[in-house]
């Protein structure tokens, strides 16, 4: 019962402290927004929606939730509110699991802000909205749990912003939103198979335009595998350079 209050208690400051901020609200919908913009002035051809939609919804996903807890994290720990969270009766697992829910549902609202203005210009038929549902449920875990890999491996937020930008614009370019594998350099393939987001953006692709080339159950199992991973990384670094 006190696991359950203070998980409560803690999701609940979080959206209201964070994620439910007029700021972080407006710039959840902009930055979808703009993304669909770009395509449609920066194209020399009519832009077929359905085609981008996967790759702006992925990058919603990608960029909402590690921004927003990279920094929320290492800021909390720069102020010492994350070591009063600490003592709270609570396990360490639990903790983060209430810090990294408000990041998930804030990635999976991002990336409806796409399918939204989808509406307005494309039909939306023919779409498998059960695995669109999963896909976009597991790249908000995944990349959740990336910003929390980065959130504790740093201890600024301007290291947290530098150390997201590592990671986030090599797997936009590698894992196929934008260009398909088979076009990128061979050397680089190999590359792309080891990016969690190309399991991600190919779920989607499956669910929207039924143009995915990877099974759906190894996409699922390996989105699954890199969130385990990385969750558990992030608890070892909370153990050994947190907690002394």
């Amino acid at each position: 019962m006190k696991t359950a209050i203070a998980f409560w208690n803690i999701l609940l400051k979080d959206m209201r402290n964070y994620y439910l901020k007029p700021p972080n609200i407006s710039w959840g919908i902009i930055f979808p927004f703009a993304w669909m913009l770009m395509f449609f002035l920066k194209s020399q051809t009519p832009v077929d929606v359905r085609t981008v939609l996967p790759g702006v919804m992925a990058m919603s996903i990608l960029f909402g939730t590690t921004s927003m807890l990279a920094v929320t994290i290492t800021f909390e720990r720069r102020s010492r509110s994350f070591d009063r969270l600490l003592l709270s009766p609570i396990s360490l697992t639990w903790l983060m699991l209430a810090k990294t829910l408000g990041a998930i549902l804030f990635g999976i609202v991002n990336a409806f802000v796409p399918m939204l203005i989808a509406i307005f210009f494309t039909s939306v038929s023919n779409i498998n909205w059960a695995i669109l549902i999963l896909s976009v449920f597991f790249i908000a875990i995944t990349s959740t749990f990336l910003g929390l890999f980065i959130a504790v491996s740093v201890s600024e937020v301007f290291e947290a912003q530098t150390f997201s930008n590592f990671f986030r614009f090599p797997m936009v370019f590698l894992c196929g939103l934008f260009f398909p594998i088979s076009q990128l350099p061979v050397f680089l393939r190999p590359l792309s198979y080891i990016v969690p987001l190309t399991y991600g953006a190919d779920l989607l692709k499956t669910a929207i335009n039924q143009n995915g080339h990877i099974t759906l159950g190894i996409s699922l199992l390996v989105l699954l595998f890199f969130s385990m991973i990385l969750f558990l990384i992030s608890k070892r670094n909370i153990q050994h350079r947190w907690i002394y």
